[in-house]
Parts: C-alpha cells; sequence; structure tokens
C-alpha cells in the first residue's frame, strides 16, 4: 500500500429479521461514517430471514456506495460473522451490529494502525461508559471471569465492536469452532494465545432498543460454548 493511501476498513454487519430496523439504521450508519478518513465498504450477512430483510438491502444499495449483501440460508450470528469476514478483503475487518457502531471505534482503529492485530471496543477498560442496566451490565462482567478461569484470556470483552487486521482473519478464522453467540470470542482467544498484539480502546455503549435475544436462554449455551473451546484449543 503507498504511503499516503487511506486505511481500508471492511465492516460487517450480521442481520436477522431486521427488514423493519434496517433502513434507518443503515442511513444513520453511513451519515456516523461519512467523515471517517479511511476506504470504507460495509457487507450486510443477511442469515435465515423469512421479512424480506434481504430485499430491504437490495434496495438500499445503489443509495450508499460501498454497501454489498451477503445471503445465507440459516439464521446463525456466529456462521453469518464469519462468512462476511472471510468474504471481505480491507485491511481491517470490523464487526459492527445493526443497532451498535461507532465511527469513533474506526478513528481509534486507524489512529493505532501498526500498534496492534486486534482492536476490541471494550465496555469494562477505563473510561468506558456502559449505560444498560445492572442485570446486562453484570452477565457482561460474569462472562468476562468465565473467560478468564476457563480460557486463560486476558481482554476486558470479547463481544461487541472490534477490529482484526486482515492476516488474523487469514490465520485464525478457518480454525474457530463456534458459531452463534461465541464465534468472535473463539476468533479473539485464539489470537490471544497465537501471540497477536490486542488493545483494548473504552467504548460508550446505550441500548437503542429492547434486546433481541433472551439472556436466560443464552446463559447455558454460551457455558457449554466456552468448554467446547476450551476442550478444542
Amino acid at each position: 500500500m503507498a504511503p499516503d493511501a487511506p486505511t481500508t476498513l471492511s465492516i460487517v454487519i450480521p442481520v436477522h429479521n431486521e427488514a423493519d430496523y434496517l433502513p434507518g439504521a443503515l442511513a444513520e450508519l453511513f451519515e456516523e461514517i461519512a467523515d471517517v478518513p479511511a476506504s470504507i465498504t460495509v457487507l450486510v450477512a443477511e442469515n435465515g430471514s423469512t421479512d424480506g430483510t434481504a430485499q430491504a438491502v437490495r434496495e438500499l444499495i445503489g443509495r450508499y456506495p460501498g454497501l454489498s449483501l451477503l445471503e445465507l440460508p440459516t439464521p446463525d450470528y456466529g456462521a453469518a460473522m464469519r462468512e462476511g469476514f472471510l468474504s471481505t478483503d480491507g485491511e481491517w475487518v470490523v464487526n459492527f451490529d445493526i443497532d451498535y457502531f461507532s465511527a469513533d471505534f474506526l478513528r481509534s482503529v486507524i489512529s493505532i494502525g501498526e500498534d496492534a492485530d486486534l482492536v476490541l471496543a471494550s465496555k469494562r477498560v477505563e473510561g468506558a461508559d456502559d449505560r444498560r442496566g445492572n442485570t446486562r451490565r453484570f452477565a457482561t462482567w460474569t462472562f468476562n471471569q468465565v473467560l478468564r478461569f476457563v480460557l486463560s484470556s486476558g481482554v476486558s470483552d470479547t463481544h461487541g465492536m472490534k477490529a482484526i487486521r486482515r492476516e488474523v482473519v487469514d490465520h485464525i478464522a478457518a480454525e474457530v469452532i463456534s458459531t452463534q453467540d461465541l464465534f468472535d470470542t473463539e476468533l479473539v482467544v485464539r489470537a490471544e494465545r497465537a501471540g497477536y498484539r490486542i488493545a483494548e480502546v473504552p467504548a460508550v455503549v446505550e441500548e437503542k432498543r429492547e434486546t433481541k435475544s433472551s439472556l436466560a436462554k443464552r446463559v447455558p449455551r454460551t457455558l457449554n460454548g466456552v468448554w467446547r473451546i476450551r476442550r478444542s484449543l
């Protein structure tokens, strides 16, 4: 890459049954990232939707340069993230959710540049502002303790916005066995164990709408998934 060439960022957003929410959210996203000094593409990884989500994305592609669609048949957030990561070619691959994104995070990634291989937006490091309810904050803290004791991870937060350098995706993603809730967690832990450099930056977290996933249903699934990761490492 030429010395003055802009950083290339490939944003991957897994979505499932978001036809109504998606047009407004994408409008907000593209407005927010318009001033970020980088070459940015946005890939919406639609997985198993039944409400016309894919068609909603197709109708918006002409409006937003750099927007593209990946369609997958099965509802699986982690699998959609993996396929999206592998389908992009940016210098950095960025994971956003349709209701959780930040231009400031992208600026942090650009600023960190060559000093890290993964950049994690943490809800728990100094300077973070987690405005969610007590139950959600406690769940994040508990999950982090599980990662520390079961997987010996030293990072403070694996769920949320993250940017991963292309070579890390190429090296690690194919080894990840987890889908659903834990693809990104396993990817981060495997990268950590492989010696890649991880930077954590403080995040501002404020829920824009009621969460779609049940915490009660996710807890046992997540704990079982963490044990599967441990056995596979």
